[in-house]
């Protein structure tokens, strides 16, 4: 079959140059705000010293040497104090405050300098650690016997200074392990916000010592709805829970801070409390029993506004603050349907009593109070876009998950916003069509269209849009149960979004950003990320020649195989053939598919992405 449809496969093979060697060193992600490269490099030898100018330097000149042991195998002396004017092969660290009154994101900024004998890193203990992670992915991933960097000169800093990943434990949760190494690669990529969304209906997943039933009870559901089976319900019959001890919360805490990550935490109140108000029922508006969520969705059984439920949060929230020392706590504040308050008492002599008209006033009065005990403790209160809704608390943050609306409502009445609409960021989403894809989920985000978002709406104006404080990428995880499915939605994206949080909007192009993410995907797969393998490049392209039709791929994974199929078969490593260029014959009774599967150097494999190839014989593009 083979033989009879393909006319010629040819293997290209180019040649790298030196422009092109010098191009994959500075791949650098998020793109820097101006770099300038020099003539000449900066070589690695035996006698290399990296010097820290002050105290405050020390930490990170000795993170750059265990870096430079575990990456390239050198040992590099660390020196406090200033090297000797003229003194060569040294690596020098040197504190600068920059936090200025234009904005939080002066503080990360930092400058590094790359000359024939001496690398300068000038900024504050953050910015410098910025600094590393830049010459860090300049470095080749092997150790080899002679290194080297370019000169250059860079001058970056960050665009927002909120620049987030969400992750739902509540849903399904995940090892401390696997937290860290989602910490490692928010780090590379210069996200400082990790927003932990740790109680839902479904599961409340923090100890709580003045309320142990919170993990005894509301920790575990029975069974966890299997697919979607809504109506008729059928679930999976396998008991699931666990939560995180506070030990295990410092733990990750701490090791967030070593990567100058806040870890902010998620209190869902009033709704998604079903797990809440099945370890205490008289938190609830009805009496109850409640269990533990097993379907997924909006739960009308909330908390009701009692000042019962009012004091746990109190003594909840305050246990929350002793473990994160995050400027801001989450507090949710969405999808709380009023069904229960509108039949209680309880709500309606609350609202009587406040003179609220409506039960959308009636949650803005719960927010509101929630939202003064959490300034009184020196905190700022952060929650999604509903929290608008009956009037919006003072000093509060709103996250915009509904489209922007929210926050550029928000912002027109002078609060801070983070931007993290579902159309861009939400990494349950899809990344392209169900067939050609591991695991779909619904929707469509492909890595394109999370790179092309520009959270500051043109509409807000200029002092409007400086309240637009960042950008974050959430992830779901109903559908997500393992480790490896958040990690095939999560990454690549996360670097667009980093980009996206990072690099000024002039300046970015997604070609230029998808060029240089292929020197990523082995940095990846370096540190076992188990990321979407991409679309061959070509595979939409057909040039025409006459009745042929000409297909050539290439796979921006280095060192990957692609095996392609023409006949319709699925192509594995035994049946199809290896191919970069296809050349073969259309006729048009017959229409022909491409059928590709990318195999990485760990054995790794991609779905089967494929293209219909037109049946016309007509040129459409020609050569």
């Amino acid at each position: 079959m083979w033989q009879k449809i393909l006319i010629g496969v040819s293997l290209v093979l180019t040649a790298v140059s030196a422009s092109a060697e010098l191009s994959s060193q500075v791949s650098i992600i998020p793109l820097p705000k101006s770099l300038k490269i020099e003539k000449g490099y900066f070589t690695f030898h035996q006698d290399t010293a990296i010097y820290a100018s002050d105290a405050a330097s020390l930490s990170n000149a000795k993170l750059l040497q265990q870096a430079l042991m575990q990456t390239q195998g050198r040992q590099l002396q660390v020196v406090s104090g200033h090297p000797q004017v003229n003194q060569k092969n040294v690596i020098l660290f040197s504190s600068i405050e920059r936090a200025t009154s234009t904005g939080a994101e002066q503080k990360e900024a930092y400058q590094l300098i790359i000359q024939r004998g001496r690398i300068s890193i000038q900024g504050s203990t953050a910015g410098q650690f910025y600094a590393i992670q830049s010459l860090l992915q300049m470095l080749p991933l092997k150790a080899s016997n002679t290194l080297r960097l370019p000169a250059m000169t860079m001058q970056d800093q960050p665009r927002f200074a909120w620049r987030g990943l969400h992750l739902d434990v509540g849903r399904h949760m995940f090892s401390v392990e696997f937290i860290k190494s989602l910490l490692d690669q928010m780090a590379i990529y210069k996200m400082n916000t990790f927003h932990w969304h740790l109680t839902e209906d479904q599961g409340w997943r923090i100890e709580i010592k003045k309320y142990p039933k919170l993990t005894e009870v509301g920790a575990f559901r029975k069974e966890t709805m299997k697919e979607r089976n809504f109506d008729p319900y059928i679930g999976d019959g396998k008991a699931y829970g666990g939560f995180y001890t506070q030990e295990q919360i410092k733990d990750i805490v701490a090791y967030a801070q070593t990567k100058h990550i806040e870890v902010v935490p998620e209190i869902e109140l009033p709704g998604h409390s079903l797990a809440a108000l099945a370890a205490y029922p008289e938190l609830a508006c009805t009496p109850g029993p409640f269990e533990v969520g097993t379907v997924w969705g909006v739960i009308d059984d909330i908390l009701c506004p009692s000042e019962k439920t009012f004091e746990f949060l109190n003594n909840v929230l305050g246990e929350v603050m002793d473990l994160f020392p995050s400027q801001y706590i989450h507090i949710g504040g969405d999808e709380a349907p009023k069904t229960r308050w509108k039949a209680s008492s309880i709500a309606q002599a609350v609202m009587q009593r406040e003179g609220l008209a409506s039960e959308e006033e009636l949650q803005s009065y719960f927010i509101r109070r929630v939202g003064q005990f959490i300034h009184s403790k020196g905190k700022r209160m952060i929650g999604w876009d509903e929290i608008l809704e009956g009037g919006l608390a003072p000093n509060a943050t709103v996250m915009s998950w509904r489209g922007e609306a929210g926050g550029i409502a928000a912002a027109k009445e002078g609060h801070e916003v983070i931007m993290t609409p579902t159309a861009w960021c939400y990494f349950d989403a899809g990344q392209g069509p169900k067939e050609q894809e591991l695991w779909q989920l619904g929707g469509d985000i492909p890595i394109q269209k999370v790179y092309s978002y520009n959270p500051v709406p043109s509409v807000l104006s200029v002092s409007q849009q400086r309240l637009i404080r960042g950008v974050q990428a959430n992830v779901w995880t109903e559908y997500l149960p393992t480790e490896e499915k958040v990690e095939y939605m999560v990454f690549p994206r996360l670097l667009a979004m980093a980009e996206v949080a990072w690099s000024e909007q002039a300046q970015r192009d997604f070609a230029q950003f998808e060029a240089r993410l292929e020197a990523h995907y082995p940095r990846l797969s370096s540190h076992k990320i188990r990321y979407r393998i991409p679309r061959p490049y070509g595979l939409d392209q057909v040039q025409w020649m006459g009745q042929h039709a000409k297909i050539q791929l290439r796979s921006p994974v280095q060192h990957s195989r692609l095996y392609v199929s023409l006949d319709g078969s699925i192509p594995d490593e035994k049946t199809a053939l290896t191919a970069l260029t296809l050349r073969f014959r259309v006729d048009a009774s017959k229409p022909v598919t491409v059928k590709v599967l990318t195999v990485l150097p760990d054995g790794r494999r991609s779905a089967i992405q494929q293209a219909r190839v037109p049946t016309s014989a007509t040129p459409q593009n020609s050569p």
